[in-house]
């Protein structure tokens, strides 16, 4: 008994070192954190709100800025963007009347620059990709010809991060607890109706 005590005790010891160790690692190197909120239903998809979040410490994305993209699933398209863009809008010909932002199955996104006029801008957008420790940057996306529930939406694939002579490795979009947000007035709590979060660790300088 007292030897199943003392093997229990290292086992704890070894799992507490390791479990310091790991977080002082993520702590020391950070990570770039892309959320991806789905705020509202349309009648062919939703609207989101899509954050970077730079947690590394001593790593900023310097001008001309940081670039994302990722895969569609499916066949969506983007209709509309506020606070950045695509730097390609692709084959849109099979749309006649509104034509979307976007038909590229592969979307590269780019922030846009800080002189864009205020009807164009949301919170954090629009530092020309700078992104210092610390800090977030974000834009509003409309996608079409999604889902339009929670079981039939899906999250897009493949994500890249990149930056002016730095290399990121993204993980794997992952399904998380919704984000909850908190009224200008703080007086009403609201909750996103799915949160897809992806990690980008930094690989190597260019």
């Amino acid at each position: 008994m007292e030897s199943l005590f003392s093997a229990m005790i290292v086992l704890l010891l070894v799992f507490s070192s390791c479990f310091t160790s790991s977080e002082a690692l993520t702590s020391n190197k950070g990570n770039i954190t892309i959320k991806w909120d789905l705020m509202t239903w349309t009648p062919d998809g939703y609207v989101a709100m899509v954050s970077a979040y730079n947690y590394q410490k001593q790593r900023s994305i310097p001008s001309p800025g940081w670039k994302m993209s990722w895969r569609w699933t499916r066949k969506e398209v983007i209709w509309s963007m506020v606070g950045a863009r695509t730097t390609k809008q692709g084959d849109c010909s099979m749309f006649k009347g509104n034509i979307p932002h976007s038909c590229i199955n592969k979307p590269i996104v780019i922030d846009l620059p800080p002189k864009t006029p205020y009807n164009q801008q949301i919170a954090n957008c629009c530092k020309g990709g700078v992104l210092k420790p610390g800090l977030e940057s974000a834009f509003q996306i409309s996608v079409g010809q999604a889902g339009t529930t929670v079981k039939t939406v899906r999250m897009p694939v493949n994500f890249m991060f990149t930056a002016p002579k730095q290399q990121y490795l993204c993980g794997p979009t992952k399904n998380v607890r919704p984000t909850t947000f908190i009224t200008a007035d703080k007086r009403r709590m609201t909750r996103a109706l799915m949160t897809w979060n992806i990690t980008c660790v930094f690989h190597k300088a260019t």
